[in-house]
C-alpha cells in the first residue's frame, strides 16, 4: 500500500493525538486503576484503528480517482 504525503501526515497527527491517553492509560494501569487505564488505552487504540479502516468523505475522491485510473489504464499487476 503506497501512502501519499497527506495521508502520512494525517496518520502521524492521529498517533500524536492518541499517544497522551495511551501513556496515561498505561500509567493508571500500573497504579492499579484498571477501569480508567483500560478505558484510555481502548480510546487510543480506537482512534488509531478508525483512522486506518474507516472511509471518510476526504478519502472518497482518492478512491474514485484510483478506480477510474485502473479502469482506463489497467493496473500494473495485469501485465
Amino acid at each position: 500500500m503506497s501512502w501519499g504525503v497527506l495521508r502520512l501526515l494525517g496518520s502521524v497527527t492521529i498517533l500524536v493525538l492518541a499517544l497522551p491517553p495511551a501513556l496515561a492509560g498505561v500509567e493508571l494501569l500500573f497504579r492499579g486503576n484498571l477501569l480508567v487505564g483500560g478505558g484510555l488505552l481502548g480510546a487510543a487504540l480506537t482512534m488509531v484503528v478508525l483512522d486506518q479502516y474507516v472511509t471518510t468523505p476526504g478519502d472518497l475522491p482518492e478512491l474514485v480517482a484510483g478506480k477510474l485510473r485502473d479502469a482506463l489504464v489497467g493496473s500494473p499487476d495485469e501485465e
